[in-house]
């Protein structure tokens, strides 16, 4: 659900499409940029096309928009535990502009994410978070995802992915 203000705002969180390329490539390299890491992105628009969107994608990409303007992204794909017997949904990256930060953009992506796992009936979520990245665990850990400390990992169960979904 989104707030009034969001909806104010026009904003939208959608799958990205073919045409979105050279957005997608954008929000990588802000996303280094913000990682400190602005010389370490190869990707080209050329190679996200086939790599997102050619015979075999490797990864999906959903984007969110304010009045029509990008703000954020989220990549993932599908992975299996052995344990569960079950897929799961991994979140490579998961990026707002500093600037657009506070506002429910970054919930709203993982929010929307929740979602997709839930209806692909993944039995968790994952991603890696770095470890000077205190915002960001924070706002994790306030979402309900636990912290595997060994590995650096932020994980929601099934009925964490539920409660997530139904926010």
């Amino acid at each position: 659900m989104q707030s009034e203000e969001m909806s104010e705002r026009c904003f939208e969180v959608r799958d990205a499409t073919i045409t979105d390329i050279a957005i997608i490539l954008q929000l990588i390299r802000d996303l280094a940029t913000y990682e400190l890491a602005p010389n370490d992105v190869f990707a080209t628009e050329e190679g996200l096309r086939e790599v997102l969107f050619g015979a075999e994608p490797a990864a999906r990409v959903v984007i969110a928009f304010e009045n029509a303007a990008p703000v954020g992204f989220a990549v993932y794909f599908f992975n299996f535990s052995t344990w569960l017997g079950r897929p799961g949904l991994y979140l490579e990256d998961l990026f707002v502009k500093p600037e657009m930060r506070g506002r429910g953009y970054g919930r709203a992506l993982l929010v929307h994410l929740a979602k997709i796992a839930r209806d692909h009936n993944c039995g968790r979520m994952e991603w890696a978070v770095l470890t000077w990245n205190d915002p960001a665990i924070q706002f994790y850990k306030k979402l309900g995802a636990v912290p595997l400390e060994e590995w650096r990992v932020f994980r929601l169960t099934k009925d964490g992915i539920g409660k997530l979904a139904e926010m």
